[in-house]
């Protein structure tokens, strides 16, 4: 049995989108990441062909997540108009 991988940024393989547009996420990736049959999936749009994928419990988080980079990347913007 697979154990919950530590680190928090992790490559797990690839996955083919079939004739219905489903997917499979790798088993690697799902015991990792907790994920359970029927369970919610967010699906965003990254920006040009890349996706994400969140699960609805941690929905907040991953706006959090969110808000601080875009206040990181609003930041290096300020610095960078001053030069």
């Amino acid at each position: 049995m697979l154990k919950p991988a530590k680190t928090q940024h992790q490559f797990y393989g690839t996955t083919t989108l079939g004739e219905k547009g489903q997917t499979v996420i790798p088993a690697e990736a799902r015991i990792a990441l907790g994920l359970k049959k029927g369970e919610k999936l967010l699906v965003f749009s990254m920006g040009k062909d890349m996706l994400t994928l969140v699960k609805f419990a941690n929905v907040k988080e991953f706006a959090e997540r969110l808000e601080s980079k875009l206040k990181e990347l609003k930041t290096i913007i300020k610095h960078n108009k001053r030069k």
